[in-house]
């Protein structure tokens, strides 16, 4: 299973939020580019950054951060947040993302979306399946709609995504442990695809991850467990070590 530690952005700095709260703002790092590094540094190779000014502005906003990281480091980068038009996308791709995460502009402009899939190909390009109560959230988590989490995954499925990240918005930084049987009903629903399902939200320690693996996660972006020391880098580089991320 990939380790994916999370950076998202606000004025710059790398901030986490408790339950997608804007007013729950809590600033760990100045600096991004250096948190980036200290991740490289432990062996880490995938990097979750999210564009907070851009989730609220509906456009790409930190893309010069992106751009620094990816000069700094060799981190493969999956960007998301604000993510909204054809030229967002090129400039994320062109200031050094691997990979893009589009969530609201999947449930509110599907034919845009689905121009990025084809163009980009499935590699390329993530779902962003965030829950609340059954139901896809957008808009940084601000939107609640009428779309329901497993219809949404297995229709975008059928249309050729394979990468989907999926949260809990529920346990997204409350270190409670993350939305294991959710994941399993996931990937039982959807098995004839095999998809590449990123869980995401609640993780605190060794445990959740080596139970998210065993449940057939593809990936786990950890946040909080990271910052709040719950789950150390020493920890994560030992995981590293012991199965190589591909």
């Amino acid at each position: 299973m990939r380790i994916i530690p999370a950076i998202d952005i606000i004025d710059g700095k790398c901030v986490r939020l408790t339950q997608g709260d804007y007013q729950s703002q809590k600033t760990y790092h100045d600096n991004p580019v250096e948190m980036a590094q200290l991740f490289q540094d432990h062996g880490v190779r995938y990097l979750h950054l999210v564009d907070l000014d851009g989730a609220r502005s509906s456009h790409i906003v930190n893309h010069r951060i992106l751009e620094q990281i990816a000069a700094k480091t060799q981190l493969k980068i999956d960007f998301g947040g604000g993510l909204k038009s054809d030229e967002d996308v090129k400039i994320a791709f062109e200031n050094g993302a691997h990979q893009i995460t589009g969530g609201t502009v999947a449930v509110k402009n599907r034919e845009i979306f689905l121009s990025w899939l084809d163009a980009y190909g499935p590699e390329r390009i993530i779902l962003g399946s965030d829950v609340h109560n059954g139901t896809i959230a957008v808009a940084g988590w601000e939107e609640s709609t009428t779309q329901k989490l497993l219809p949404f995954i297995l229709d975008y499925l059928n249309l050729g995504i394979h990468y989907t990240i999926c949260t809990d918005t529920s346990l997204d930084g409350m270190l409670q442990g993350p939305s294991t049987l959710l994941y399993q009903e996931i990937l039982e629903a959807t098995k004839v695809f095999k998809p590449a399902l990123i869980a995401s939200g609640g993780i605190r320690n060794m445990d959740d991850l080596k139970e998210l693996e065993q449940t057939g996660c593809e990936g786990a972006i950890i946040g909080k467990a990271i910052y709040e020391g719950t789950l150390s880098l020493k920890l994560l580089e030992d995981y590293i070590v012991q199965n190589p991320q591909v």
